[in-house]
């Protein structure tokens, strides 16, 4: 909100003859160009605005077609009447001191759109002394009755009460400033003054980005006088327009005046060429396009301000090159930089590429004011399928062995004007007639482009000597549209097959047979021939064994004839699923000889030509009955029918065997056996069995099981004393074998026991050595302890106990270096008691002299 306590006058300095032509006429405009008349528009209103209020109204220039503009905005508190009136569409209170919305305008029919902007500024009613200010409502006309370089953005109104300051409903209007000014700098703008300033000293001063904030001191103003200047040349390119605020201060700093929005605009000059996007443009079009098609767009960028003829840029094509089939085939949308074509004629294998050379002229176009700049645009003509392919030769040949395959028999070449290794240009081949069998397929070449003749499916000389193939040619891509296919499309391929020795073959191969095994030797099976495919050819067959894993079979070499070597067994290990292979070969004499195999399967009917065998051969079974029993079975080589149900049975002799055991059967494959009598001796009996299949005739077996008979616990186990007796062995040499290993443990025991005395000795001998002798550099440890006299002597002194120490001569071979002992003769030995020797009653019997000689005191 503006507030006042003085007047601020506010000086425009009309020297800026480019400013004033920015708003008048540069060059005469050959045509209207339609717009608002101002870029913004501007309006002051109180801060409550009634429901339907007028607030301003803006002017729009629609050349002859204004009836068709129609007036929208981007605020749906105010609409725009067709006059350009604006109105309030509700009662609105505008939230600060200023409010801004679009106002845009559009053709209905072109749908062409123009903005403008309109700002709303809210000035206060001010009361003096609690009175309500009277009086007509001031409005921007009174500031015209002041001088011309003179705005008043205050007035003081005169009363019986004196002067009185009141707020003014007024805008201070931009400030054109045109760029590229050569100067002198700095330039006055305005000058700013207080009506304050004959009371008292005022200073002035400037804010705003340009002032104070970067850029930096584009403007200044002289603190005393309030003239503003401009310190260097503006470029509206960098900086189109500039906010400040001027400030009024008295020399104490306290605000004399409220701050004053000062909008600066830096007018366009045309200073900047077009500028093209891109230097060279690349686009393509079709042969064959019809006037009026698209091809590519170019665009240039104009620095300079686009609403204003300076950064108007409009385009031409300068040159075409070639200039056929004419000199102008293509054209540019001045406006748009959209290039069409112009003209019919475009064949891509005449002329594959066009260049373009685009100008660009700013000024609306005009080349006498305007600035140009130029871009290349390079246009290929792509191809289109408009030339069918077609065959160099009407007929072609070739030749294949028989029964081959993935062989080439000939090279269909053709020629095609469309772009080469492109849809339009590689060619599709078909056999049209000529192979109904499919013998042969047509596959391209992707380099050559040519047509192999391939075969994919074996010929046959005796079926066929010759093909005569129709083929056709067409391109990948389908022609375009009102292009027909050429005669030339269409040729004969003549293919020539040539005879090759054939292998013989045998026509039933995996021939099987069936027949009972156990045939006799010699028996004639069949004959298994081969057929020699070369019915031109007279050629003999020999036959030969080529596989025969039991060596079983016999084959005629003349004839084929198969005859048995051996008996065929079923149960044989060569058998799988009943069946006996066999392979032969059958040769032909031809040059070079060929061959063909043939395989036979023999199904061997089953015979009842083995016993059955039982199963288990050895069991174990408690010595009393009903604890536990055996369960048996038998096995049988043969197949159904020759095996179970089978019948077992115990023999009647000896005697023995039915009157300890029994037979139990359970069902047609198993059988228990059991104990007959009440008690048996452990101990491990034979029981035979007989096994009888139920083949025709059958097939009996005794088979013999070997049956452990032992104790048992009450869970029916064998006890492990039980198990030992049930292998034969009676108590005494139990007990015997019990005594032997108490005695071994008791061997094992004293010789541990001799071994930790032993041990102990062995730790008291080491205890005779004074410790403090050296003798770690001078006795060696041996494993073995004899071979010296010295040996001898200790070891006659360790084992004897009742020898004096003092009567015998210990040898040694080093006593230790520096020791404190003296002799250990008894001549000198000492007495004096003042020695404690009890120690040496622990050393054993053989220290026992020793400790009666010396430790007894001096009463002994």
């Amino acid at each position: 909100m503006l507030r006042r306590s003085g007047m601020l006058l506010l000086w425009l300095f009309c020297c800026w003859g480019p400013a004033r032509a920015h708003n008048g006429d540069l060059t005469v405009r050959p045509t209207c160009k339609p717009g608002f008349s101002e870029d913004d528009y501007t309006a002051l209103v109180s801060q409550n605005i009634m429901e339907g209020q007028k607030l301003l109204k803006v002017k729009f220039s629609g050349c002859s077609e204004s009836k068709r503009i129609r007036y929208e905005t981007d605020n749906l508190d105010f609409k725009v009447r067709i006059d350009g009136t604006i109105y309030t569409t509700k009662q609105v209170q505008i939230p600060s001191e200023q409010t801004m919305f679009m106002v845009t305008a559009w053709d209905r029919q072109s749908l062409e759109r123009w903005e403008t902007v309109v700002r709303l500024l809210v000035v206060e009613k001010t009361q003096h002394k609690g009175r309500k200010q009277k009086g007509k409502k001031n409005t921007s006309a009174d500031l015209l009755q002041q001088p011309s370089d003179t705005l008043l953005p205050w007035r003081h109104h005169q009363n019986s009460h004196g002067l009185r300051r009141q707020k003014r409903d007024w805008v201070i209007p931009p400030i054109n400033v045109p760029e590229n000014s050569r100067g002198p700098f700095p330039q006055q703008l305005v000058r700013i003054r207080s009506d304050k300033d004959s009371d008292i000293h005022i200073r002035y001063s400037i804010t705003g980005v340009g002032a104070d904030q970067p850029p930096m001191e584009v403007f200044n103003i002289d603190p005393v006088s309030g003239r503003m200047y401009v310190t260097r040349p503006m470029d509206r390119e960098e900086r189109a327009s500039y906010h400040l605020r001027a400030h009024a201060v008295d020399m104490n700093g306290n605000k004399v005046e409220n701050p004053i929005d000062l909008y600066i605009y830096v007018i366009d000059m045309n200073d900047n060429r077009p500028e093209f996007i891109n230097q060279v443009y690349n686009g393509s079009v079709d042969e064959g396009s019809k006037p009026g098609t698209y091809v590519m767009t170019v665009t240039a960028n104009d620095a300079d301000d686009s609403t204003t003829a300076n950064g108007m840029v409009r385009y031409r094509i300068v040159t075409q090159t070639p200039q056929s089939p004419s000199q102008n085939m293509f054209t540019i949308n001045s406006e748009t930089g959209d290039i069409v074509t112009v003209a019919a004629g475009l064949d891509r294998e005449k002329v594959q590429q066009y260049t373009v050379i685009v100008q660009a002229t700013d000024m609306e176009g005009n080349l006498n004011y305007g600035l140009s700049n130029t871009a290349t645009a390079i246009i290929m003509v792509t191809d289109v399928n408009d030339n069918p392919p077609e065959f160099t030769a009407s007929t072609y040949s070739g030749e294949v062995p028989e029964n081959r395959v993935e062989v080439v028999v000939a090279n269909l070449t053709v020629m095609d004007r469309d772009q080469p290794h492109s849809p339009n240009w590689n060619a599709v081949y078909r056999i049209i007639s000529g192979d109904p069998s499919g013998h042969f397929t047509i596959r391209t070449d992707p380099v050559t482009n040519e047509g192999l003749v391939t075969v994919v499916r074996e010929v046959d000389y005796e079926m066929n000597r010759a093909f005569m193939l129709t083929v056709m040619v067409s391109n990948q891509a389908p022609l375009a549209s009102g292009i027909q296919m050429s005669f030339q499309s269409t040729a004969g391929v003549t293919i020539s097959v040539t005879d090759v020795n054939e292998p013989p073959y045998f026509p039933t191969n995996h021939k099987l047979i069936r027949l009972e095994e156990g045939v006799p030797t010699g028996t004639a099976l069949m004959t298994f021939s081969a057929v020699d495919p070369d019915r031109f050819m007279q050629q003999a067959i020999r036959y030969s064994k080529l596989s025969d894993p039991a060596n079983w079979l016999n084959i005629n070499a003349t004839n084929g004839q198969i005859t048995t070597a051996a008996i065929l067994d079923r149960e044989s290990a060569y058998i799988k699923n009943n069946v006996y292979e066999a392979t032969f070969l059958a040769a032909d004499n031809g040059i070079p000889p060929a061959s063909g195999t043939g395989t036979l399967q023999i199904y061997l009917i089953d015979i009842n030509d083995n016993a059955p065998e039982l199963q288990p051969k050895d069991a174990q079974i408690c010595e009393k009955p009903n604890l536990n029993v055996i369960n048996i079975t038998a096995a049988d080589a043969d197949i159904d029918p020759n095996v179970g149900p089978f019948v077992f049975e115990l023999p009647s002799v000896p005697s023995a065997i039915r009157k300890n055991w029994t037979i139990t059967r359970l069902n047609g494959d198993y059988a228990q056996l059991s104990l007959r009598i009440t008690y048996l001796e452990a101990g491990v009996y034979d029981v035979p069995i007989i096994v009888t299949d139920s083949g025709n005739p059958p097939l009996f077996n005794m088979s013999i099981i070997k049956v452990k008979v032992c104790p048992c616990d009450e869970n029916g186990d064998c006890t492990t004393i039980g198990a030992v007796a049930a292998a034969g062995l009676g108590t005494g040499a139990i007990i015997a074998i019990l005594i032997c290993i108490i005695i071994l443990l008791s061997m094992v025991l004293l010789f541990v026991v001799w071994m930790k005395r032993r041990e102990k000795e062995r730790h008291t001998k080491q205890l005779l050595i004074d410790p403090e002798d050296d003798v770690r550099d001078n006795i060696l440890k041996y494993d073995e302890e004899g071979g010296g006299e010295e040996d001898q002597g200790l070891r006659a002194a360790d084992n004897d106990p009742t020898a004096p120490p003092y009567d015998s001569l210990l040898v040694f071979d080093y006593e230790g270096s520096g020791s404190t002992a003296g002799s250990v003769s008894s001549l000198n030995s000492s007495s004096s008691g003042d020695q404690d020797y009890d120690y040496l009653n622990d050393w054993g019997p053989r220290f026992k002299k020793l400790a009666d000689m010396y430790g007894g005191g001096e009463d002994d």
